[in-house]
């Protein structure tokens, strides 16, 4: 046989070897093409939900006039998807309070489901969590200097769970959130080691190495990279993506005490870059070193929220291309101590839902 033809029969041979779950990671199309997806609303009695075919999009609306009825927020859906849940929940939260939340898990551990519960050790002793440990379901406290400050959950293996929100009255009703439904198995994979890390492993907090299996994934076109903290230096890559914004960063942070974040910001803004963001006012008034002053007296389109409650997003939005989310305070607690995690995902269609949500929560604010 001619050398070539034994080249290309190589070639078709080790092709057709390639599992299928590769095709997750095929190389992006255009931004265009990839992102050019009917995307549909998802109705919900209390919030904001759209359904992008791969994933789901939820906001809560604590300014809803029935908001005080803690019922029918984006916790319902999550709790529907752990009702249809066959085999197994993991469930890493930093705080619950939610009874949607507590009954789903109590219902699917008596259809046989394997339940499983990570939390921050200093709220196991609220009445959810009792509550659950009543009824048969196992939980580990992170009993760390740290925080366990993630919040996701993993159904089946087969759909993760993620934002900024706690399952709590609070995360649900009253503070401004985001919650994020993903059918990726890669994704999957990463937050079932980092769950297992801390359930079956016992490591939390600095007593940790950065191991993840996939951070960089191509998904339906579109390039994930996720990230864990404290082990993998998210700031730096916050950094790395705010240095190379060509239009607009734009921000919604409860917690903004980062200097490597801010000097970031300025240094962008003095090439001419736009600079928008919400704040959330109790964490201004409280924090010592916040961001806050030194960006208003730089000028920028900067302000607290105008909400009772809490404004918890953890977000940034470069060139409304790029997204930045997920549980990651932006402050030094987050970088060096507690168990976080974040995406950037570059997809236009969900940078604009953010950019929705911005957009709500400045309309929220008392402009003096």
């Amino acid at each position: 046989m001619k050398p070539t033809l034994i080249f290309l029969s190589l070639l078709l041979l080790l092709t057709s070897c390639q599992p299928i779950a590769l095709v997750e990671n095929l190389s992006p199309t255009s931004s265009s093409e990839s992102n050019n997806r009917k995307i549909k609303e998802i109705p919900l009695d209390i919030g904001y939900g759209v359904d992008g075919g791969w994933y789901e999009l939820y906001f809560t609306d604590p300014v809803h006039p029935e908001a005080d009825s803690l019922r029918g927020g984006p916790d319902r859906k999550l709790a529907e998807a752990i009702d249809n849940a066959r085999l197994s929940v993991d469930l890493a939260v930093y705080s619950m309070s939610l009874w949607s939340i507590r009954n789903a898990l109590i219902d699917a551990l008596h259809r046989g489901v394997v339940v499983r519960v990570v939390m921050e050790s200093k709220n196991m002793n609220r009445s959810v969590p009792q509550e659950l440990l009543e009824a048969g379901i196992t939980i580990i406290g992170d009993r760390s200097a740290g925080l366990m400050h993630d919040k996701f959950v993993i159904i089946d293996r087969s759909e993760l769970w993620i934002g900024s929100m706690n399952f709590t009255v609070g995360g649900g009703y009253e503070d401004n959130n985001n919650l994020m439904r993903f059918y990726s198995q890669k994704l999957i994979e990463n937050y079932q080691k980092e769950f297992d890390e801390m359930f079956v492993d016992d490591h939390f907090g600095a007593d940790t190495v950065s191991d993840t299996p996939n951070p960089s994934i191509y998904h339906n076109g579109t390039m994930i990279e996720n990230y864990f903290s404290p082990d993998d230096g998210v700031a730096d890559v916050i950094v790395g993506l705010i240095n190379n914004a060509q239009e607009s960063i734009i921000f919604m942070a409860f917690s903004f005490t980062s200097d490597p974040i801010s000097e970031a910001i300025q240094a962008r803004a003095e090439e001419g870059v736009s600079v928008a963001g919400v704040l959330d006012e109790s964490q201004m008034k409280s924090n010592q070193g916040g961001e806050y002053d030194v960006l208003v007296q730089a000028g920028y389109d900067i302000h607290v929220d105008g909400i009772e409650g809490l404004m918890h997003h953890k977000v940034f939005i470069i060139d409304e291309e790029i997204l930045i989310t997920g549980s990651y305070n932006f402050s030094r607690s987050a970088e060096e101590r507690n168990d976080e995690n974040i995406l950037v995902i570059y997809n236009s269609d969900i940078a604009q839902e953010f950019l929705k949500e911005f957009e709500r929560v400045q309309a929220q604010i008392e402009i003096e």
